[in-house]
């Protein structure tokens, strides 16, 4: 089992509703840049995370025939919700929606083997020269919490699966947070993020967000003992990371 990732496949239909290439050439053709790299690299015993801006739809079912499409692809699918997701509902419809076959994270958690994986939307952090105190700081907060209750979640998969699985005494267990914004403002200061992954030993954090060469270059490799992954679908070239 291999685990992949990437975010913002920014999907709107076939033939696209809302053509990604007004955001410049490399976005030509992307969904099937996407897929075409998807299909040579992920089997079915494989996972994917995507970690939001998946579908510019503003329902459920409009955004059906974008989920659709990432559904008849290989592998075990999760889902994190983007701040251009306004189609994400409730997880129980959702989760009817595609048949089960994929899964939806909202502070939540859950695990495979010794990897235990989840989160939340995320939210811009205090200092970035975008955050707003008055209209931010309680959607920062939220998203704080969200994240602990994700992570708490994550040990208690692992704590279960520490008393049931003899094996699992000699092996480490993986903790992946997954967000959709990066988990610091536009300087990589600490955040009530970075506290979480230090707090609770996260290995590595996955998210999206970011389109600007700016931005793309800043992130560093690690904070501090948590290895760092954006997976922007432009900044991975229209690929899948290979996480583990």
């Amino acid at each position: 089992m291999k685990v992949f990732a990437i975010g913002d496949t920014h999907l709107s239909g076939t033939p696209p509703k809302k053509p990604m290439d007004i955001f410049g050439p490399h976005w030509a053709n992307h969904w099937e840049k996407i897929k075409q790299a998807w299909q040579k690299s992920v089997t079915n015993d494989d996972i994917v995370f995507i970690v939001g801006d998946i579908s510019w739809a503003l329902r459920l079912p409009e955004a059906l025939e974008d989920l659709q499409s990432i559904q008849a692809l290989p592998g075990m699918k999760y889902m994190i919700r983007g701040n251009h997701d306004y189609w994400w509902s409730s997880t129980s419809k959702m989760t009817a929606a595609t048949n089960h076959e994929i899964t939806f994270l909202q502070g939540h958690a859950t695990g495979i083997g010794h990897i235990a994986f989840g989160g939340t939307r995320g939210y811009l952090c205090p200092g970035d020269s975008a955050f707003d105190i008055n209209r931010d700081q309680h959607i920062y907060e939220r998203e704080l919490l969200r994240t602990e209750a994700a992570l708490q979640e994550m040990d208690r998969y692992l704590a279960t699966l520490s008393g049931t699985d003899a094996s699992f005494a000699s092996k480490k267990g993986i903790k992946i947070l997954l967000l959709h914004y990066p988990p610091f403002n536009d300087t990589i200061s600490s955040s009530g993020f970075t506290e979480l992954m230090d707090t609770y030993h996260v290995d590595h954090c996955i998210f999206g967000h970011l389109h600007d060469s700016a931005s793309f270059n800043r992130i560093p490799s690690h904070y501090h003992n948590t290895q760092l992954h954006l997976v922007s679908a432009d900044f991975l070239n229209f690929t899948l990371k290979e996480i583990l």
